[in-house]
């Protein structure tokens, strides 16, 4: 049975984070793809406060097998407390594209 393919999010506090993050997780096969998206606007309470940030987006495509991985990997070089990370899984999708994030984490 083929892996499935899982999108994880994340935001991270600018570009210069979000590159590195983005490079070493593809790199390490953690990740197939990490797509950057800028001008994210985050509302959030912190500490008590109302907080108001620009972010970057990160959307990680990779399998499920990987994610515990990329999740303990995100942990270590990401600046916040508390890094953001969602996951959610891929229902479907062009399978030749899927398969190549399975290939892209070292899986099938």
């Amino acid at each position: 049975m083929s892996q499935q393919v899982i999108i994880a999010i994340a935001t991270c506090p600018d570009e210069t984070v979000a590159q590195r993050i983005a490079a070493t997780l593809v790199s390490e096969k953690l990740a197939a793809c990490v797509n950057r998206m800028a001008a994210v606007r985050s509302t959030y309470i912190w500490d008590g406060r109302l907080q108001e940030d620009a972010e970057i987006l990160l959307m990680m495509k990779t399998t499920a097998d990987r994610v515990a991985a990329l999740e303990s990997r995100l942990k270590e070089l990401h600046p916040y407390e508390i890094p953001e990370l969602l996951t959610v899984s891929v229902a479907g999708g062009n399978e030749r594209y899927l398969e190549w994030v399975r290939m892209g984490t070292g899986g099938r």
